[in-house]
């Protein structure tokens, strides 16, 4: 197979014994990476023995099946029978050589590969020692080998490797590669295997989507990546319209105040003004005014002004509401009254902490499972509260940095986008 036989003239490959629909751990990493790739313009081929059916079908992006890199392929299996018990098969270097025959004119032309498990699994040393073969004639580009699991140091499977060739490949580092750990654990084992100081095999973790995870709507995705809540430290949700009631400007004081403590938050008030109230609108152009003043403008933010289009009011329908629900860490409500309390109810079903003031709309609905503030409170004050619980609990503490430090965005722009370059 020829390079320009594969749709999109790709820039590089990942490369695996399967893909999704195959069940398993490392598939479902290998699609993350295919989507997070298609997404930053990376046009690349997803190599492997099996699977590819019914999987996302993402721009840039195509599928080569070769069924000889799958491990339950008949000739795979004839062969890793023997090597199991360490005999090296008669047949063994004419597959390695038909395995790089079949894949050298495909990945030569490449910017780069990454291949997951192959270079540290048994499971097919054919595959194996096809791509070291590559690397040491040079027909490999820039190859990033992914350690999720490693042979030789497993107790389940180190009883399947002997002293020498092929299994020796699953020990010794090829020069020509850049080895990645998913976890400190699998770095200490591999650098012990390497005899490598731990600090020259970098640890990418493997990351979690929050878009799927939490439920959100493309739209709701869309307006939190133009929020920014994926990436602050504390976002506090005011789930209210604009009025005066609501104490708004408490929020954008606090808001203020975090900043000063060195916090990255968000506040975000869900509502709009009303445009047929004339002092509805003279008292949201108030608090924004008072944001420019303050210095929070990319810290608070109104929906109503956080649309798609610039300048166009923006209004949120109930599935984007529990989107932001969902993202939030708090349900700020500050209010001078309430006539129910609904957000009091909605925070308390998804699970997210109210942060009130001691109005008896919020006590009929929270009782003592709220938590009061007294809005007359100096906001400098009340941040340095809310950033104690913030700290004092360990959920808030482990949300925000899974947010920050384990999206598979965060991964991608601080280890994966590097790797490539």
């Amino acid at each position: 197979m020829a390079v320009d036989e594969l749709v999109d003239q790709p820039e590089g490959a990942i490369l695996h014994y399967s893909l999704l629909p195959v069940v398993g751990g490392v598939e479902r990493v290998i699609q993350a990476h295919s989507r997070l790739l298609a997404e930053h313009g990376h046009p690349h081929v997803m190599i492997a023995g099996s699977g590819g059916e019914g999987i996302p079908n993402l721009p840039g992006v195509s599928t080569w099946i070769l069924p000889e890199l799958d491990t339950r392929n008949p000739r795979v299996q004839e062969m890793s029978s023997g090597l199991e018990k360490g005999e090296l098969p008669p047949g063994f270097a004419p597959f390695v050589d038909e395995i790089a025959a079949r894949l050298r004119p495909a990945l030569a032309p490449l910017k780069w590969v990454i291949v997951h498990n192959v270079f540290t699994k048994h499971f097919n040393l054919a595959f194996t020692a096809a791509l070291a073969r590559l690397a040491s004639e040079g027909s490999l580009p820039r190859c990033i080998a992914w350690c999720h699991d490693i042979t030789w140091t497993s107790q389940a499977s180190r009883s399947k490797v002997f002293p020498g060739y092929p299994w020796d490949l699953l020990r010794t580092p090829i020069s020509e590669l850049v080895y990645v750990a998913i976890s400190s654990q699998r770095q200490k084992e591999l650098a012990g295997l390497f005899n490598y100081p731990v600090e020259r095999l970098p640890v990418i973790h493997t990351g979690v989507d929050p878009v799927t995870l939490l439920g959100l709507s493309p739209g709701g995705r869309e307006l939190c990546d133009r929020l920014g809540l994926f990436d602050s430290d504390l976002t506090l949700l005011m789930p209210v319209r604009v009025t005066q009631a609501k104490n708004i400007e408490l929020a954008l004081r606090l808001t203020a105040a975090l900043v000063a403590l060195g916090c990255r938050p968000r506040l975000v008030v869900t509502g709009p003004p009303d445009p047929h109230e004339a002092r509805n609108m003279e008292y949201f152009r108030s608090l924004l005014e008072l944001r420019r003043e303050l210095g929070v403008e990319e810290q608070a933010h109104f929906v109503y002004e956080s649309g798609p289009e610039p300048g166009k009011p923006f209004f949120i329908d109930d599935e984007l509401l529990g989107d932001l629900y969902r993202t939030a860490d708090f349900v700020f409500m500050p209010s001078h009254r309430e006539g129910f309390g609904m957000p009091v109810v909605e925070a308390g079903l998804i699970g997210v902490p109210v942060i009130c003031s001691d109005i008896p709309a919020a006590a009929d609905v929270g009782g003592n499972d709220v938590t009061r503030i007294d809005p007359s409170q100096d906001p400098a004050e009340l941040a340095r509260i809310l950033l104690g619980w913030a700290e004092g609990s360990s959920t808030c503490r482990l949300r925000r940095r899974i947010r920050q430090y384990y999206t598979w965005q965060a991964i991608y722009s601080r280890e994966i986008e590097p790797l490539l370059e």
